[in-house]
Parts: structure tokens; sequence; C-alpha cells
């Protein structure tokens, strides 16, 4: 991921010199340690959140962090997860504006709308932990103290998991049908809300009670869910409008809202955890994939790498670099155009660790081959004017202009026998190979699998370099 790190072991004692949040192996486990006064807040996989003393951490601590450097790149990944929020919170001021706009509001009933969307909010991400979501930002909230935390309480009734509805779906229908009701008929509605959120008190108190007493974990996002309704009872109990009898009408918005999110959410269910599970499987089929061991293992040698080093091609990236990606591609192979962009682009991110060679697998003898003169031109350019190499093969890899427009662009002198003589070489080299295909990947004089996108090559660069290091201290 491009972040500069290094696992290093310092002196027990000058933890004081240490920020004041670092990674640590302790108890062979990387764990997060944020240092207090009094001892350190220590963040584990395996047993969560926890504090414990100075002296008892640096007896189990063999003195090993992991040291990071600031990262200047921008996560655009993150940029894409906020923008996204906008898609969903548009239409909802939408429907705001169009309420304002037909309808009266009084202070009464904007609280109530105000208090029913955050509270929708907040529903949305209880159920997001319920069904496994993480949300970064969320999780940082809910572990505030090592007496809080979300997933312990939602998740308290596991055996659960695979019903048709939890009781963490329940805020998500009354915040949910309140606020459509509100949205439709202010004031009537927002009586109807308070009225019922007098009623869910208890359910409230049992809520605290179970966290307190029997989980012994806080919820935030509970906390927040039971706040927001106990403030919309206080407001409608000490307001006069709880001495006025609500209208039969009145409770129409409310179950015509709740009749339409109950069906939706009982169909979008399935749905999520489908996705949840799907996203699961396929993080842990990644990791097993980018194991080193099983990509070393589907690497094969390459059958003769005599005169591999002679031939001529088009080298892009540190001559010195611990990974030589060589590619052998063909000007009419519409696979190599993917190909060579990967191999480009691998260069332009890793330009230190990865040196590229393009090679051509074409039948010099083959006049009939309207594409031979693309890979004569080319090497020709390579020959006279590298500064406009990469130019050249961009516009017939990356841009695709056309075999016609790209002649008419990179027109030269006639091609020396020099040049044919290269084509020769590297034509006779796969063929003793039995290249007779294109693309072929190499790294390091062993065939790239077919099994692996070229692009993954980054995820074992650190491996690569390791490799050859251990390869240099045998030799």
């Amino acid at each position: 991921m491009s972040i500069e790190n290094a696992a290093i072991r310092v002196p027990k004692e000058q933890i004081v010199d240490l920020p004041s949040n670092f990674l640590a192996y302790f108890q062979d486990e990387l764990i997060l340690v944020e240092k207090a006064k009094n001892g350190v807040r220590v963040t584990s996989s395996k047993k969560g959140v926890f504090k414990m003393a100075y002296e008892k951490f640096l007896l189990d601590w063999s003195g090993v962090i992991v040291a990071i450097e600031p990262n200047n790149i921008i996560a655009r990944e993150n940029l894409k997860v906020e923008y996204s929020w906008l898609k969903y919170i548009l239409p909802l001021l939408l429907l705001v504006g169009l309420s304002f706009f037909y309808n009266t509001y009084n202070v009464f009933s904007l609280v109530f709308l105000t208090t029913s969307i955050l509270g929708f909010i907040v529903s949305i991400f209880i159920v997001q932990e319920k069904l496994g979501f993480k949300n970064n930002i969320i999780s940082k909230f809910c572990d505030l103290s090592p007496n809080s935390s979300c997933n312990s309480v939602i998740n308290s009734t596991g055996k659960n998991q695979n019903k048709l509805l939890n009781f963490s779906d329940l805020p998500l229908f009354f915040f949910g049908a309140s606020t459509i009701a509100i949205l439709v008929q202010p004031l009537d509605s927002a009586i109807f809300v308070g009225f019922l959120s007098l009623l869910t008190i208890p359910v409230i108190v049992s809520s605290i009670w179970i966290q307190k007493f029997e989980i012994q974990k806080w919820c935030v996002m509970c906390l927040m869910v039971s706040l927001l309704i106990f403030t919309q009872s206080v407001i409608w109990f000490i307001s006069d409008l709880f001495t006025l009898t609500f209208a039969f009408e009145s409770i129409f918005p409310f179950l015509f809202s709740l009749i339409i999110l109950v069906p939706i959410w009982l169909a979008m269910k399935p749905m999520l955890k489908n996705i949840l599970n799907n996203e699961n499987s396929l993080k842990e089929l990644k990791k097993f994939k980018r194991n080193y061991s099983l990509l070393n293992f589907l690497s094969k040698k390459v059958p003769n790498t005599k005169g591999f080093d002679d031939l001529r091609g088009l080298n892009f990236g540190n001559r010195n670099g611990a990974v030589k990606l060589s590619v052998i591609i063909s000007p009419s192979c519409e696979h190599c155009h993917n190909t060579f962009q990967e191999a480009f682009d691998l260069v332009l991110k890793f330009p230190d660790r990865i040196y590229l060679k393009v090679l051509f697998n074409i039948n010099p003898e083959n006049t009939d081959n309207p594409y031979k003169i693309v890979v004569e031109r080319l090497l020709a350019i390579n020959r006279s004017t590298p500064g406009k190499i990469v130019e050249a093969i961009s516009d017939w890899h990356i841009k695709k202009i056309g075999l016609k427009k790209w002649l008419k662009k990179w027109h030269g002198e006639p091609v020396s026998m020099m040049i044919n003589q290269e084509i020769q070489k590297q034509y006779e080299w796969c063929s003793k190979n039995n290249f007779n295909y294109t693309p072929v990947k190499i790294v390091n004089d062993k065939l790239f699998p077919n099994e692996y996108e070229l692009n993954e090559l980054r995820y074992f660069l650190n491996d690569y370099v390791e490799e050859i290091e251990v390869l240099e201290k045998i030799a």
C-alpha cells in the first residue's frame, strides 16, 4: 500500500521516548498501544480493548515495534466513501424541503422531525453493526472507553442472528416510520410519536439495565437512541399537547409508513447478508491468493533462459530494481494492450523497485502481417530517439489510436538490418521456449502465473526483495 514501515527492536526503557500511539508485538500478536499516565491502553484483535500497568506491559513485551512513516498519498477510497453519503443525504434533504413547502411546522413538530432523523441515522449504524458491516468512524466512536463496546451489546443475542426480525431492527422501524409520518403530517404525527415514545420508556430502562448489569458494556449508539426517545417523551409530556386527544386519522401516517418499511426491510435484509458473506469470502480468497508461497509454487521456471539477457527490447524503470519484469507482446494482440498498461503502471508506481523489459514475438518473415511495421518502428525509435519511446508505445497499446493514424504520426527512416536481426532473435528465443502465444509475463526468470493479474504483482514486491536478499547472503 506504499506505506513505509519497519519492524525494529528497542530497549524497553526507551518506551518513554516512543510516540503516544504505536504498534507493538505483544504475546504473539500485533497490538495498538496508547500511552497514559498510569499505564497503557491496549487494543487487541483477540482480547479487545483493555488497560494495563506499565510494569505488566514491559514484562510481557518483547521490545519489538512497527514504525510507520506518514503517508502523504491521498486515500481516494476514503474520499469515495465520504462522497457516497451524498446519494443518501440528498434525497432526504429533498423530501424535507418538499415537506416544508407543503406543510406548516411549529417548534414542537420541528424538534420531533430533527430527533427522528437523528434516530433514523443512528438506527442505520446499529443495523450495520448487527449485520457485520464495519465503519471505521463508528468503531472509534463506540470504543471511546474500555467499558464501551457497541458490538458486544448489539450482538449479545447471537443465537437470534438468523431470525427474521431482531431487537436491533426496532429502532430502525420506529424512527423510520416517525420521520416519514412527520414529513407527511407534521403536527398530528409528532403528537402520536411523542405518545409512543412515552410508552417505550420501560424498554429503554430494560436496555440500560442489561448493559449495566448483565453485559457490563455500554453501547454508545444504543444510549443515543434511548436519549432521543427519552427526549421526545419528555418534550411531549411537558408540552400542552399531551392533554390533547389525537385524532384517529393522525395514526394513519405512522402505520402507513410502518407497513411500507417492514416489507422493504425484510426483503433487503437477506440481500445485505448475502453481500456481506460474499465480501467476507472474497477477503478470505484474497488472503489465500496473496500468499507468496502459493505464487512461488505456481511460478514455473522459463525452460531455456540462454540468450535472454542479450535480447534488446524496450526498457523502463530502474535497471537495478529488485524485480525484473519482462513482457513479451504482439502489436496485434488485444490482451497485450492490457498487459503493457498494467506493467507500465507498476513501473510508474514503483519506479525504484521494478525494471520493465518489453519484447516482441512476431515472425519477421511474415510479410503479410500489417502490424510487423509497428514493432520495427518502435525498436527504431528506441534506438534513435529513446526519449520518445514512451509516447510512441503508449499511443499504440494504451491510447490505441489505430494503425493508420499511428503510422502517420510515427513515420521514419527505413528500418535497418540491425532492427530486423533483433526481431529475428526475439522470435527465435520465443520459439525455443514454445512461446507461441502472447502475452508472456516473466518475473525474475520465472513465468508469472496466469491465475494472477499482472497488477497483483504489487502485493508481492517486498517478498521478491526479501528473497533476493536471502539469495545474496547465501551466495
